[in-house]
């Protein structure tokens, strides 16, 4: 059996911690700013964990 191939767009989208969760960039940054609160924009700055079914399939992806 070969070995898995790390989905590559996946690897650079996603961080993973030391205990194994997945970081992940938020949405909703990237224009239109000047409308958006700080506090707002202060929280998209921040990672966000993904959970669930999708870190299943995330970590599938990059073969962990």
């Amino acid at each position: 059996m070969p070995k898995m191939k790390t989905h590559k767009s996946t690897s650079k989208r996603i961080k993973i911690t030391s205990t194994g969760k997945l970081l992940r960039r938020r949405a909703f940054g990237a224009h239109l700013l000047a409308k958006k609160s700080k506090s707002r924009k202060r929280n998209i700055n921040t990672p966000a964990l993904v959970s669930g079914g999708q870190a299943k399939n995330i970590k599938r992806a990059l073969g962990i």
